[in-house]
């Protein structure tokens, strides 16, 4: 016997979902998607967007290319095309997603943000409540729930003292495209991880003049160690070697091929670059150009901001730089509180409380994709995880004939 208790049950359009409901129609989405068909599991993909893969297609600057080699970053079951390069191009990647996509069938509900999602304790069902680009509101009622939204779903803008008052060009590495707009132009880059150092050599190579914010230490690795992917190289060491040893012997490696970076103030973390990875998810920079730049001081290095004026930014160390535009590397974070009304699998932060490997299913039907720090590869193996066990209940519950779908007129069993 189903009951609702929201009086507002009667005022939105209901729709049953036989199998799970998807929230985003990223990488990760798009795996589950996949591997739930495998099982033979009907699903429903919702996407606030009106693509998929929508951070890579509309919120990437053109220049970006994975940063591992693509064997490490396909989805399940259905391989790069030979004829890739080892690193693929962003326009590559989302020509493999648009694919991956067609080759299973997988259609979304594009343009359907998701407002909110509970877990009906009287009828044992989550509820997920999105609304439409024209205004019309939908209620999914399912037995699984699958947050796919991901670590990147919303941009991260730090308060800066003075930066409303700068006057000039602000912008967020999910609005830069390319530096041939600032050909010219000074232009203060807000931090120096992958984006930020990617963006600096973007800039460089339009002739901009980029300062580059480092207020905190950084692992700066090669993207190849003797003609092998880096990361490559650290997989096969950590199938025989412990994990601090791994980063011992990584690090005396970049000290030969890229030197004393702290001599051009690009302080290093204490704590290895693997390790921190694993412990607070921190990746570590894949050189691809931009210590070139920074070494022939195209690229200025300068430490943590004090506060912006009219044109210009003062730093914590008292120096001054005139700056026409400034570009906010500061990275992306997930927007699962906003949404998801649960408290016991989730933090605040919007991240799962259980470590890897143990954060990709909570409690009645709640799962997890693409929150391992781990990449392309970590929400793989989460969405093969997760279609076996949900593929396993379906089953069973089909053996056993026992589906039970709602019967008010106002819901319609179209999944």
């Amino acid at each position: 016997m189903f009951s609702f208790s929201d009086n507002d049950f009667f005022a939105r359009r209901c729709v049953w979902v036989n199998g799970p409901v998807i929230v985003g129609a990223g990488p990760s989405g798009l795996a589950v998607g996949a591997c739930l068909k495998e099982q033979g599991v009907p699903c429903v993909i919702l996407e606030r967007a009106d693509c998929i893969a929508s951070l890579w297609q509309k919120k990437t600057y053109d220049r970006l290319k994975l940063h591992l080699p693509k064997q490490f970053c396909q989805l399940p079951k259905y391989p790069f095309p030979e004829h890739y390069p080892e690193y693929p191009t962003k326009k590559q990647f989302i020509e493999y997603l648009e694919n991956y996509a067609n080759h299973f069938d997988i259609k979304p509900q594009f343009n359907e943000c998701v407002q909110s999602a509970k877990y009906d304790e009287a009828c044992r069902l989550w509820r997920v409540k999105t609304i439409s680009a024209n205004g019309s509101e939908v209620e999914y009622i399912c037995q699984w729930l699958v947050v796919a939204t991901g670590e990147n779903a919303e941009r991260v803008v730090p308060e800066i003292d003075g930066l409303k008052e700068f006057g000039g060009e602000v912008l967020h590495a999910c609005e830069y495209k390319s530096g041939e707009k600032f050909i010219g132009k000074k232009v203060l880059v807000v931090g120096c991880g992958n984006s930020g150092m990617e963006v600096s050599l973007d800039l460089c190579n339009h002739d901009a003049q980029p300062s580059m914010v480092c207020r905190s230490s950084v692992h700066v690795l090669p993207r190849e160690i003797l003609g092998k992917s880096t990361f490559e190289l650290a997989m096969l060491l950590m199938a025989w070697l412990p994990l601090w040893l791994v980063d011992k012997i990584l690090l005396i490696l970049t000290w030969f091929i890229l030197g004393n970076i702290e001599s051009y103030g690009l302080k290093r973390p204490s704590i290895g670059p693997l390790t921190l990875k694993n412990t607070q998810g921190k990746t570590p920079v894949l050189d691809i150009g931009a210590l070139e730049k920074i070494r022939s001081g195209k690229v200025k290095v300068v430490p943590g901001i004090k506060k912006f004026n009219c044109g210009t930014v003062e730093l914590v160390n008292g120096e001054k730089l005139e700056v026409d535009s400034v570009v906010l590397a500061t990275g992306y974070c997930s927007n699962v509180p906003y949404w998801l009304q649960e408290s016991d699998f989730f933090s605040k932060n919007g991240y799962p409380k259980a470590q890897f490997p143990n954060n990709w299913k909570g409690k009645s039907g709640l799962y997890a994709v693409g929150f391992t720090k781990r990449g392309l590869a970590g929400a793989s193996a989460d969405a093969i995880r997760i279609a076996k066990d949900i593929g396993k209940v379906h089953k069973e519950d089909l053996k056993q004939k026992k589906q039970k779908v709602p019967t008010h007129r106002r819901c319609i069993s179209t999944f």
